[in-house]
């Protein structure tokens, strides 16, 4: 049951909302509107922003992440995310800034929630986003002397390397139309971290020998 009291709680956890958040609701007649917002903060904001969401009641840190986005042609990089909860109105908050492909960095958000060091350390670790200000940034999760950041699209998986991946073909494919032979009749496209094989792993014998920066699209002709 709805009191006066709860509704004016409830309108001022509107009003207190963030300016550019925005709700997700439900679809459907009927449907129960999800009290999540998402806010878009520039990376020089983004301790400010969050500290000024937890001074607005959302106190609880959750988690904080990255999003691979090196393959958007507009502004290529890393959305860092992270998700606040506010205890007393029930509600959750999504920031999130981007970070250019070209430097990595943001500031560390230990200063407003301690428990973002831990997040942040295996957030460097995963996707090599530097958090400036973070006293304590080693390995979390990889052994020692691991190379490379294994969440980004562009870190090569090396048992795809040494073994084909199942779905580079369709059935009725034979291995000759993934390595060139038989001209195909859709585009060949690689998830994240399949790697060329123009560039890396066995190719058949007599297969013809690729130049360096090529690859099997260019081969096939596409």
């Amino acid at each position: 049951m709805t009191t006066p009291g709860s509704r004016d709680r409830e309108q001022e956890a509107v009003t207190d909302r963030p300016s550019g958040a925005h709700d997700h609701a439900g679809a459907g007649a009927g449907a129960v509107a999800d009290p999540t917002a998402e806010v878009d903060v520039a990376p020089g904001e983004w301790v400010a922003e969050v500290t000024a969401a937890r001074d607005r009641g959302y106190d609880y840190f959750d988690w904080l992440t990255a999003v691979d986005q090196l393959d958007d042609t507009d502004a290529p990089g890393f959305d860092v995310v992270t998700h606040l909860w506010c205890i007393e109105r029930r509600e959750h908050l999504l920031l999130r800034t981007r970070v250019p492909a070209a430097e990595p960095a943001l500031d560390t958000l230990v200063g407003v929630f301690a428990g973002a060091a831990w997040h942040e350390r295996e957030t460097f670790e995963m996707f090599g986003i530097d958090f400036t200000g973070h006293a304590d940034l080693r390995p979390l999760l990889l052994p020692d002397g691991f190379e490379g950041h294994p969440l980004r699209k562009d870190f090569v998986l090396a048992a795809r390397a040494a073994k084909a991946w199942p779905g580079a073909k369709e059935p009725g494919e034979s291995d000759a139309d993934t390595h060139g032979g038989a001209a195909p009749g859709r585009r060949k496209t690689r998830p994240p971290g399949v790697p060329d094989p123009a560039v890396w792993g066995p190719r058949p014998d007599g297969s013809p020998d690729v130049p360096t920066g090529s690859t099997t699209e260019e081969v096939d002709g596409e």
